[in-house]
């Protein structure tokens, strides 16, 4: 059986020869990119957000937002727009540069401006216009202007970190195929992984051919677990608790938007593009706070056909220790009380943690805990 194809049907890469674009390049007005708008580069640059070639018009945005899907009733959840100043955008330029540190790293070739709806983004994507959601609160700080076109990528993006780790959906691709790989389960993450997200992910690796850990490394809250510290955690567990032949770590450049069911359905397409056929989607997938139900972003993948989807969804309950059954479990196999249920929240892992104390060996490997300490020491 085949690998998976791309949502759309074709794997998008927008690098072209800079040589091309040299005199455009003397006139073009520039844009500084934020750290959100280089991981919307990267994805879609790379194929992430295939069949996405670059930043969405106005007619595009509406339909995202108000129905989930390109105007040509592609699933899309998330608008991918590029935000610009007054200034810039009442030049009208036919191209922007985009640049990384003052260096251009590519061009837009800018097809439409457009003013954002931001109170009936925030509403429909989001769920909320409460400013307290962390992207609510990001989406009110862009500027109200949008430029679309597409993306003419001149150099690759610079990283200081993980860059043997960043495997673009074109390596992934190739590296199951060389594995012998066509069904393969992946485990989106921004956190450190406990016991129970061991439990999801080796259930998966039980019906699949093989696992990529994927944890996303783009822009995170303040108060989560730095991406360094995190990748430190998975090498760990996978060194001494996985099938080394079994898993891929590889890491998701994307930022977190916390937008809970709608960007479940973008992590899951975004994971269609790498090869992946299985998708793992837990509890308060890509939720913050109490802005969504426990299971709301399991439901909304029931809107949509698996024939338009092209990639399964793997729904798993909460999960837990059980020291009754003496072992990890969920309400689907565990008849026990929840009073024999081990369960941290993070806020109290977190309190744990600042004054140096393990959090229970059932609840969290013992390594991950040690890292986690010291992390929170230094």
């Amino acid at each position: 059986m085949p690998i998976i194809k791309p949502h759309g049907n074709k794997l998008i890469t927008c690098f072209e020869d800079s040589k091309k674009y040299q005199t455009i390049l003397k006139t073009a007005p520039t844009l500084e990119l934020s750290k959100h708008n280089l991981a919307d580069i990267e994805c879609i640059s790379t194929g992430v957000y295939s069949p996405l070639n670059g930043f969405l018009n106005e007619e595009n945005y509406l339909s995202v937002i108000n129905n989930c899907r390109l105007t040509d009733n592609t699933i899309w959840p998330i608008p991918i727009t590029l935000p610009i100043e007054d200034e810039l955008a009442n030049q009208k330029p036919k191209y922007i540069q985009l640049k990384q540190s003052k260096e251009t790293i590519a061009l837009l070739k800018v097809s439409q401006i457009f003013t954002a709806q931001k109170e009936l983004e925030a509403k429909k994507v989001y769920g909320t216009t409460d400013n307290n959601h962390p992207g609510v609160k990001e989406l009110n700080k862009t500027p109200n202007q949008r430029a679309a076109g597409k993306l003419i990528m001149l150099k690759p993006i610079k990283h200081k970190e993980f860059n043997s780790l960043r495997l673009t959906p074109k390596q992934t691709r190739e590296y199951f195929k060389t594995q012998n790989w066509n069904n393969i389960a992946a485990f989106q993450t921004r956190n450190p992984l406990h016991r129970a997200h061991e439990y999801l992910q080796k259930c998966a690796l039980e019906m699949t051919d093989g696992l990529m850990l994927h944890p996303l490394v783009g822009a995170t809250k303040s108060d989560d677990v730095p991406a360094n510290v995190r990748i430190k955690t998975y090498t760990e567990l996978l060194s001494k608790y996985y099938p080394k032949d079994r898993v891929l770590l590889s890491v998701f450049p994307a930022a977190m938007r916390y937008a809970g069911p709608r960007e479940a359905i973008l992590h899951a397409l975004s994971r269609k593009n790498y090869g992946i056929s299985h998708f793992i989607v837990g509890r308060d997938h890509a939720g913050v706070g109490d802005y969504y139900g426990t299971y709301d972003a399991q439901k909304i993948f029931d809107q949509f056909t698996q024939e338009e989807l092209g990639i399964n969804i793997l729904k798993f309950e909460h999960a837990f220790y059980c020291k009754a059954c003496q072992t990890m479990a969920s309400s689907k196999t565990c008849p026990h009380e929840s009073k024999n249920h081990v369960h941290l929240s993070g806020t109290k892992v977190r309190e744990m943690l600042k004054k140096g104390k393990n959090p229970p060996k059932e609840f969290t490997r013992p390594e991950v805990a040690k890292i986690l300490v010291d992390a929170y020491r230094s």
